[in-house]
């Protein structure tokens, strides 16, 4: 009797192995233990917004080149800035077994169904660059500490009027200045961030009056472009010169535009106007483009704020093969990135600004680009 309850005992121990074993090698489990071995081959799924903007496109493909170094499947899809496509594929990547979503969400908060799903099947989420709202189920987030982007471009703009040194000093200029304000799109987490730090920056000078907003356009919903859309910025400023300084003696002298997208858009609208090329406001931007580097050096964009993403598709990837390893990722912020439901582990990189004086420093020699890319 005794000899057969021993082996009864390690029958059900192996049992109880195996069925462990099995439950730990699907994705339902929910937990971060994963063995290196049961993700081998893994997919993982992409999702970015759109290909309007070069750096969407430069973000998918070394995210994507990244994890195939790694061994893992990709599964690589633009939104094309339609929330309801970008809905679609990321079900999509869900139904065909993804281990871990990598997200830039065109909305930030339509993906609630989505991530439920992603959830039940153990799926790990990470937000890329833009913060995922509304949601329990998203896991980790990367992204640059997007309230400094918005001081670093009301800092540029300060400089570039004379009002501050390039130290951030008070240059005891008092202006008035003529400027416009133009902010990113509402649905975008960033864009708020963006707005927030440049308005906190730039509310002194308001204050006593060294910047002037003649339009009175100043908060964020009278100043928001819907999807980063240039062609929205464009007209926008069309209206603007028409309303506002179109007696022939009034000029804008600077514009905050958070993006180098709208930038470009604002510049065509300027010119279109009658504002010299060579004499053009001081105009900042955003993500280091290399149509608005161009603008730069020929001295028509004063500004924009580079963010080396190659850095930011790196850290989503080494988090994403941690997740599929059963390690915690590393995340340098707990604090700041609430998404209404939770506070989401971050992990931050910081902004560059660029300007004439600093864009063969800061881009042509940590390689981003070429001398030829700037020609």
């Amino acid at each position: 009797m005794k000899t057969r309850k021993v082996l009864l005992g390690i029958a059900a121990a192996g049992l109880a192995l195996s069925l462990a074993a099995c439950s730990g090698g699907r994705g339902g489990t929910g937990s971060d233990d994963n063995k290196q071995g049961d993700n081998k081959g893994a997919l993982v799924g992409v999702a970015m917004p759109t290909k309007t903007s070069e750096r969407w496109i430069k973000d998918g493909d070394a995210v994507k080149a990244d994890l195939e170094k790694l061994g893992y499947k990709v599964d690589l899809e633009y939104g094309d800035d339609k929330i309801p496509q970008q809905v679609q594929q990321i079900s999509n990547m869900i139904t065909k077994g993804a281990k871990v979503l990598i997200i830039a969400s065109i909305d930030g908060t339509a993906l609630t169904d989505q991530l439920e799903d992603a959830a039940k099947a153990g799926i790990k989420v990470i937000a890329y660059d833009r913060l995922i709202n509304g949601t329990k189920n998203v896991d980790y987030y990367t992204t640059f500490d997007n309230y400094q982007v918005g001081v670093d471009q009301a800092t540029s703009l300060l400089t570039g009027l004379g009002v501050v040194d390039a130290d951030g000093k008070k240059t005891g200029e008092k202006g008035p200045f003529n400027v416009e304000l133009f902010a990113g799109s509402p649905d975008d987490n960033n864009a708020t961030f963006f707005y927030n730090g440049a308005m906190d920056t730039l509310k002194p000078y308001f204050d006593d009056g060294t910047l002037v907003v003649k339009s009175g356009q100043t908060g964020f919903t009278q100043i928001a472009t819907l999807r980063w859309d240039p062609a929205t910025a464009k007209k926008r400023m069309e209206n603007l010169i028409a309303s506002t300084y179109s007696d022939g003696t009034t000029k804008v002298q600077g514009i905050l535009s958070p993006y180098d997208g709208l930038s470009i858009g604002i510049i065509s609208a300027l010119t279109a106007a009658g504002y010299p090329t060579d004499a053009l406001p001081v105009i900042t931007g955003q993500d280091a483009e290399a149509a608005s580097v161009k603008s730069i050096i020929a001295g028509q964009q004063y500004s924009t704020i580079y963010k080396d993403t190659r850095l930011l598709g790196k850290e989503a990837v080494k988090m994403a093969d941690d997740l599929l390893n059963g390690k915690k990722p590393e995340v340098n912020d707990t604090k700041s990135y609430d998404n209404k439901v939770k506070v989401v582990p971050t992990y931050l990189f910081q902004p560059t600004v660029v300007t004439k004086d600093n864009y063969k420093e800061v881009l042509i020699d940590s390689g981003y680009y070429t001398e030829a890319d700037l020609k």
